[in-house]
C-alpha cells in the first residue's frame, strides 16, 4: 500500500480486496442480512428497539463522515426501511470539514457506489478548530462538527441525528473517564441536544464490535476515510488509542472483560458509591447515611 492509499483508509482497516475489485451492491446489501445477520443486522435491530431509538414519525439525519461506521450505518438505516419499517424517513448528510480534494472525491465516490444519496455541504472546521485550540484540536472540532451536523438536520426538517459511535466506542468512552476524568460516565445511546430545540442525538451502532464493521468494510472493498485531518496528524497522539491498546491487553487476563465494561453503567450500585452527580447537583452518600 503507498502513501496514497494509507491516508485514504481508515484507520485499523488492511485493505483485503484492491479498490478496483469492489463487490456488486446487491452483494454488500444482502451480506448484512446473511452473513453478518448475528454480529450486525440484529445488534443493530435490537438497539434501536431496546434504547427505542426509532419512533413513528421520525425524521433522521444520518450523519456521514465517509468512515467505515457512518458507511455501515447508513446501509443499515436502508435496509430497516426496505425490510418493512416505513414509519420513518431519512436524510443522509455528509460535512466536508474542510477535506483534501482527493479526500472528498472517495466519500463522495463511495455514497454513489453504495446508493446512498447523500447530502454534502461545505465548512471550515478543521481551519477553525486549529486556530482556536492549538495543540489539542480534536475536542474542539468533534463539538464543532456535530454542532454543523445538528444544524444541517434541523435545517432538513429532522428530529433526529444518528452518529456512527459503536459498542467500543462505549466501553473506551468509559474507560478514558474513569483513568483520565476521574469520574465513572459513559456514552449514552440517545440523548436531548442541549443548543437545538426538539432535536435527538441516537447512536443506532451501540451493540455493534468495531471488528465486524471492519470486517464488512473489508470485504465489501470499499475504502472508507480515517479521520482525514490534516491538523490532528501534526499534534500530540490522542488517548483514545491508548485505551483501545490497554483493553485489548486486559482481555489476555479477564474472560469478556470488554462486556463487563459495558455492563458496569447498567449495573451501577447506588448503595456503595461515594457520590454521584444529577442535573449539575453534586450529591455524597453522606446526605442519607444517618437515614438509614
Amino acid at each position: 500500500m503507498d502513501e496514497k492509499e494509507k491516508a485514504l483508509a481508515g484507520e485499523g482497516c488492511e485493505i483485503l480486496v484492491p479498490f478496483n475489485e469492489r463487490k456488486p451492491l446487491k452483494d454488500i446489501e444482502r451480506s448484512i442480512i446473511k452473513t453478518y445477520r448475528k454480529h450486525i443486522w440484529s445488534k443493530f435491530v435490537k438497539a434501536i428497539k431496546e434504547y427505542e431509538l426509532v419512533k413513528d414519525g421520525d425524521k433522521i439525519a444520518v450523519a456521514i463522515s465517509g468512515g467505515k461506521d457512518s458507511l455501515l450505518m447508513a446501509k443499515l438505516f436502508q435496509e430497516l426501511h426496505k425490510h418493512g419499517n416505513q414509519n420513518f424517513e431519512v436524510e443522509f448528510i455528509a460535512m466536508d470539514p474542510g477535506y483534501h480534494p482527493e479526500i472528498r472525491q472517495l466519500l463522495e465516490e463511495n455514497c454513489k457506489y453504495l446508493n446512498i444519496p447523500v447530502h454534502i455541504y461545505k465548512t471550515d472546521v478543521f481551519k477553525v478548530a486549529d486556530r482556536i485550540a492549538g495543540d489539542y484540536p480534536c475536542y474542539m472540532c468533534a463539538r464543532m462538527r456535530r454542532g454543523a451536523l445538528y444544524g444541517k438536520a434541523q435545517e432538513l426538517g429532522c428530529n433526529k441525528l444518528a452518529l456512527g459511535h459503536h459498542f467500543n466506542d462505549v466501553i473506551e468512552t468509559t474507560m478514558l473517564n474513569l483513568l483520565c476524568a476521574g469520574n465513572f460516565k459513559t456514552m449514552m445511546p440517545k440523548l436531548k441536544a442541549q443548543n437545538f430545540e426538539n432535536m435527538e442525538l441516537i447512536r443506532p451502532l451501540y451493540l455493534i464490535e468495531e471488528e465486524y464493521i471492519k470486517r464488512f468494510i473489508q470485504n465489501s472493498g470499499i475504502w472508507p476515510l480515517n479521520c482525514a485531518c490534516m491538523v490532528a496528524a501534526k499534534k500530540i497522539g490522542n488517548k483514545r488509542f491508548e485505551i483501545k491498546d490497554l483493553i485489548e491487553s486486559l482481555k489476555e487476563n479477564f474472560q469478556n472483560v470488554d462486556m463487563s465494561i459495558f455492563r458496569a453503567a447498567e449495573n451501577v450500585n447506588m448503595e456503595a458509591i461515594l457520590g454521584w452527580e444529577k442535573e449539575g447537583k453534586k450529591y455524597s452518600f453522606l446526605d442519607e447515611y444517618d437515614e438509614i
